[in-house]
């Protein structure tokens, strides 16, 4: 037993060891340096963004997009880009902070917001979407056939699900300064802005950039076919 501790201690006062431990620290350190300021990875774990967004997508997003901030403070430090109409933003859910949400953003403060008839106008002007393909087998998690359409929302153009059923919460929104109106391209297989209302702008995390892999569950081989952009 004598032996053994002190080969411990002359192993702990090392300088190899020493150095392995700094190294060790850096790496975090770098780690938790990038998920903080620079780029977070996340897991799509709904249908809401489909068909943009599939369930087992794992995505990139870039948190110095809209400024950096104070990990636990959440106050801006260095101010960048401001979100833009038309962009994936992950952002903390405004009833349950804990929780992260993706949606696109539709409104921004002081735009007035409208939905019916599955028509979004935006401040007066209709957005402009292109019927591609009606669906009578659905890729939807609700096993509903659904209407595929291209949108064209700010300087996104992107696709979008229409469902064919009534869509209960059609309404007019005025979006209030410092918050932002989001919905999912899942037009009606979405809880978001119309459900539970405007998203502050200090709970954004930043903006969605790329999916890098798609994996649906542990029995599942992971797949890197649909790895790109995202629009």
């Amino acid at each position: 037993m004598r032996l053994v501790k002190t080969l411990n201690k002359h192993w702990l006062q090392t300088p190899k060891l020493v150095t392995e431990v700094k190294s060790y620290f850096v790496i975090i350190a770098v780690i938790f340096g990038l998920r903080s300021f620079v780029v977070e990875p996340f897991q799509i774990p709904s249908g809401s963004m489909l068909p943009t967004l599939k369930i087992g997508d794992f995505i990139l997003v870039n948190k110095f997009e809209y400024g950096v901030r104070l990990p636990v403070l959440n106050s801006t430090i260095i101010p960048t880009n401001e979100p833009e109409r038309g962009d994936v933003v992950v952002f903390k859910y405004p009833q349950d902070p804990s929780l992260n949400y993706i949606k696109r953003l539709v409104g921004l403060p002081g735009d007035k917001v409208a939905y019916r008839n599955k028509e979004l106008t935006v401040n007066g002007e209709k957005i402009s979407k292109t019927l591609l393909a009606k669906l009578s087998v659905s890729l939807n998690p609700s096993g509903e056939p659904v209407e595929v359409f291209d949108e064209t929302l700010g300087d996104a153009q992107h696709e979008i699900y229409n469902s064919y059923r009534f869509t209960p919460h059609e309404g007019e929104w005025v979006v209030p300064e410092g918050h932002y109106f989001v919905m999912g391209d899942n037009r009606d297989n979405s809880a978001d802005s119309r459900f539970w209302g405007f998203v502050p702008e200090e709970n954004m995390k930043g903006r969605a950039f790329y999916v890098w892999l798609h994996w649906d569950d542990f029995f599942s081989i992971p797949s890197f076919k649909n790895n790109g952009l995202i629009e």
